[in-house]
């Protein structure tokens, strides 16, 4: 069997750039679409048995209409070349209200021919698929739907994730147990799994997300493991079976991702032979990132100019120049040239950082040894002159990242 694995979308990523006169859509948004083209076309092409996207169409949990449609038409190419598609729901694909639609919800309302979403763990047979083989699927698992799902109150909050990794193992041991053993079987999960790299897309979120067990995904039982939600593409059991592929995003996101090439992944699997896995690099806009420390007021323009590469490699990027100097040297830097330099470019981003010495005096009497890592915290983002908005959901944080480590 020939499966085409992609995942983490994200059709509706809109943070750069402009919108193309001819669609009405913004130029970011096309270029990620381009990349999804590019992975049906190849689906189509190459004749694959099975499509798996492992979760988060889109950014936003209510898409607008006009990317719901762009998606749409994609998924209903690969329906109606009669290839068969699962599609996991992913954390941005999935309503934060109990009971609401989620992203995917039409194609599962409409019983669109070929297509099936997954939304809730499921073992799917032989005969569900129409195909010689077996699925274990689990799409992102949100802690309050699944505390309700499975009844789960456990007296301690911080247990609830132990309990939900136990119960998902004994579901996945129990699926395992029912399989046929002559056919192949997939594990294919929206989920961070342990000992995952994560890309510079990882958000800060504390006590919010599940992580699997290594020994979960990586049981030779399977064929294949199709990973989705880290955007880095990596394989987990590199070099052994199964591989286990997170294969990332379909698009940079964002320049935590400039130096991450972008791929989806062809595996042809059979029960009782190795797994052969073909990565498949997209062709995606170039991230550009530039950093640079000013050192010596003499020649400033020059040395930044020096920095660009040549015009041709600047066309169609996305820049950014962050700056770092004495704010005294403010006035050295020619914004106008910087910007003529980098003309050839999509978007071109200045991100200057003037240093000023700060000082901050304890109180009279006040001693540092007597002084909490909160306290310091604070005294830190006085220092730097934080907003003091941005400075109390901070200590908010700092402050349950030390009690975390308390415990």
């Amino acid at each position: 069997m020939k499966l085409l694995h992609f995942a983490d979308a994200h059709i509706d990523m809109s943070n750069y750039g402009r919108h193309d006169p001819e669609t009405g859509l913004p130029v970011r948004v096309m270029d990620f679409l381009n990349s999804l083209d590019t992975i049906v076309e190849a689906a189509i092409r190459e004749k694959v048995d099975l499509v798996l996207f492992a979760g988060d169409a889109y950014k936003d949990r209510n898409p607008a209409p006009t990317f719901q449609r762009e998606w749409g038409k994609r998924i209903m190419r690969l329906a109606r070349a009669e290839i068969p598609v699962l599609l996991l729901v992913g954390n941005h694909d999935l309503s934060p209200a109990l009971g609401r639609a989620h992203a995917l919800d039409a194609f599962q309302t409409l019983d669109v021919p070929n297509v099936r979403v997954i939304d809730r763990p499921a073992f799917l047979s032989a005969a569900d698929l129409g195909l010689p083989l077996q699925v274990i699927a689990l799409p992102w698992i949100s802690r309050s739907g699944m505390m309700a799902y499975l009844d789960l109150r456990p007296e301690n909050p911080s247990e609830v994730y132990d309990l939900l990794g136990e119960k998902l193992q004994s579901l996945v041991d129990a699926w395992v147990e029912e399989r046929d053993p002559s056919l192949p079987l997939i594990l294919t999960a929206h989920a961070s799994v342990e000992g995952a790299s994560y890309g510079g897309e990882r958000t800060v979120m504390l006590g919010n997300d599940l992580t699997l067990p290594g020994s979960l995904v990586k049981n030779p039982v399977f064929n294949y493991v199709a990973l989705g939600h880290i955007h880095k593409p990596q394989d987990l059991n590199e070099g052994a079976q199964p591989p286990v592929i997170y294969p990332g995003s379909i698009e940079r996101v964002d320049f935590g991702e400039a130096r991450e090439d972008k791929f989806f992944v062809i595996a042809e699997v059979e029960a009782g032979q190795p797994t052969r896995v073909a990565w498949r690099k997209l062709e995606t806009r170039p991230f550009l990132d530039l950093y640079h420390v000013i050192e010596t007021p003499e020649e400033v323009t020059a040395e930044l100019l020096a920095l660009f590469p040549p015009p041709e490699q600047l066309r169609g990027a996305i820049v950014r120049l962050r700056l770092e100097y004495p704010a005294e040297w403010e006035a050295l830097i020619d914004d106008a040239a910087l910007h003529r330099a980098a003309s050839e470019a999509f978007e071109f981003h200045l991100v200057k950082r003037p240093q000023v010495e700060t000082r901050v005096r304890l109180q009279q009497d006040a001693e540092i040894n007597t002084l909490s890592p909160l306290d310091l915290l604070a005294l830190y983002w006085q220092s730097i002159h934080a907003d003091p908005d941005e400075t109390a959901i901070l200590q908010d944080m700092a402050r349950e990242v030390l009690s975390m480590q308390e415990e």
